[in-house]
């Protein structure tokens, strides 16, 4: 099956005095195919705001779940991609205003207007810490790509890093969590985070805060690397995945493009070369200004409505933009060009963007990827990955007695035997690498260190063997001509002593040659 990249989108109802006179009702997950627009599957009954929405992909033979913290309620709604129904709702302590799920489904972690923090186990359920985390609302939170640490973002201006490990230490329940360290170099409430690739601490965060600035901070010596000072409050930030550009948008609809690497020329004709941008600390301020020059204000797009999230496509050619007015916009990132826009949300509110390949368990497309007669044997052959209800509270007798979850490898005797685009088995693997990193093509992989070694010996031979036939010409070549000049030289002696009187005659020499001696 031809993998298919799709966009995830969550909507919600727009505020009360946006203006809209279309009726909106509660909004809900949606997946679009990102080169036609086409609606695949949707969701409903979910409302969520910003920073609220958060998803795993189908992979290691479990099915993909989205959750969303709903905006008017402490309750947080489950979903996954076999059926198009609310699977699970989960009563929680309190209305959450951020949420964020580490990348394996573990730990889902969720922040609230009073600063207070929330773990969970996501397979038991089980609540493992809460703790006050920041004096004001917490407005962002995001696991690095390990899931080892938690980055948290609020109100007061702070970002923190939280160690997982010691959130859910057994020991460590009785004591007041606390940061592995902060980030304090804003001034204003920071939007959004948006961790780069990599473990920690060698991966990097960017942050975005209404005090116009986007920082790029070191994990690694805990330093703020580059400040980026833009003319109007940012609010959502995307970055590439190569980490060479990232875009920043305001609630007023523009969006900056700023590129991490620039080209520079030599003095002594050496060349240009690429170098990157800022770097020097927290005295380093890059600053950009739409109406600096004609390259400023090529790298600005202008959406011309309040922007509320941006993403781009995994291939980083597609940049993502969802609006406050339903839309979705499709630029793309080298020209920045609109190639189309989704308008089948119209009325609603764009609250999350993501791009994933298509599942292969979704609704009213399972047959076609996991050739099954019916959606409703998709389970068997697609397990749905566990959720529990969510604890309200710690309990110490349900952490010692709770028993982890874990799914077994799949085998070849068991019925999930059908391939599907995530499968990509060991020997395939080894022989599309040898493929890959052969040299030549004419023999097989096995063979071709040896067979590469008796050839080289057999040229190596043949070479000794000419280099011997050519010093033997050559040897014959000297000793022919060192000879001749002797002969010569002896002949001209002879001659000198007999006098120059003396005509030549005939004498014998090499080759049949002869020479006249006269009488006297």
């Amino acid at each position: 099956m031809v993998l298919q990249e799709t966009i995830l989108c969550a909507t919600a109802p727009q505020p009360s005095g946006s203006g809209s006179n279309l009726a909106s009702g509660p909004g809900a997950f949606a997946l679009h195919d990102l080169q036609t627009g086409t609606s695949l599957a949707s969701f409903k009954q979910t409302s969520s705001a910003p920073h609220c929405c958060a998803y795993v992909e189908t992979k290691d033979g479990l099915g993909g779940i989205m959750l969303a913290a709903q905006s008017d309620k402490s309750v947080l709604n489950v979903y996954n991609f076999h059926k198009d129904q609310t699977a699970l709702k989960i009563v929680l302590p309190e209305k959450l205003t951020c949420l964020a799920l580490d990348q394996r489904a573990c730990y889902c972690a969720g922040g609230t207007s009073q600063g207070r923090i929330y773990l969970w186990e996501v397979a038991s359920g089980i609540l493992y810490n809460s703790w006050d985390a920041h004096y004001r609302q917490v407005n962002v939170l995001k696991f690095t790509y390990d899931g080892t640490v938690l980055i948290s973002a609020s109100e007061d201006s702070g970002v923190s890093v939280w160690s997982v490990s010691k959130l859910v230490d057994d020991d460590l329940q009785n004591d007041l969590p606390l940061p592995q360290f902060t980030l304090s170099d804003h001034t204003l409430p920071v939007t959004d985070i948006v961790c780069g690739l990599g473990p920690f601490p060698k991966c990097r965060v960017l942050t975005s805060s209404v005090d116009h600035t986007v920082k790029l901070w070191d994990l690694s010596s805990q330093s703020l690397i580059t400040t980026f000072h833009f003319p109007k409050p940012i609010s959502s930030i995307a970055w590439d995945i190569t980490e060479r550009l990232f875009f920043a948008s305001s609630p007023d609809g523009s969006i900056h493009q700023v590129n991490l690497f620039r080209e520079r020329g030599t003095k002594h004709n050496g060349g240009p070369f690429i170098e990157a941008v800022g770097g020097s600390g927290v005295s380093d301020v890059v600053r950009i200004d739409e109406d600096d020059n004609a390259a400023g204000r090529k790298r600005l797009i202008s959406v011309g409505q309040p922007v509320t999230t941006l993403s781009m496509s995994l291939t980083t050619s597609l940049l993502l933009v969802g609006t406050a007015t339903g839309l979705i916009h499709i630029y793309d990132i080298a020209s920045h060009q609109l190639l189309r826009t989704i308008s089948t949300h119209r009325g609603m509110s764009i609250s999350f963007l993501a791009t994933m390949l298509k599942p292969p368990d979704l609704v009213g497309h399972i047959s076609l990827s996991l050739n099954v007669v019916s959606p409703a044997d998709a389970k068997e052959v697609m397990p749905v990955r566990p959720v529990a209800a969510f604890h309200r509270m710690k309990d110490r007798k349900a952490r010692e007695a709770h028993e982890v979850m874990m799914m077994l490898p799949i085998t070849d005797e068991t019925s999930y035997t059908d391939p599907c685009e995530y499968d990509y088995p060991e020997f395939e693997l080894q022989r599309d690498l040898a493929f890959f990193v052969r040299p030549t093509e004419a023999e097989p992989s096995g063979v071709l260190l040896p067979s590469r070694v008796a050839e080289l010996e057999a040229e190596v031979q043949q070479l000794r063997e000419q280099l011997g036939k050519a010093k033997g010409v050559n040897d014959a070549m000297w000793e022919s001509v060192v000879q001749r000049v002797l002969k010569q030289g002896k002949l001209k002696e002879k001659q000198h002593e007999l006098g120059s009187d003396v005509a030549p005659t005939d004498v014998e020499e090499e080759g049949g040659r002869s020479w006249k001696r006269g009488k006297k």
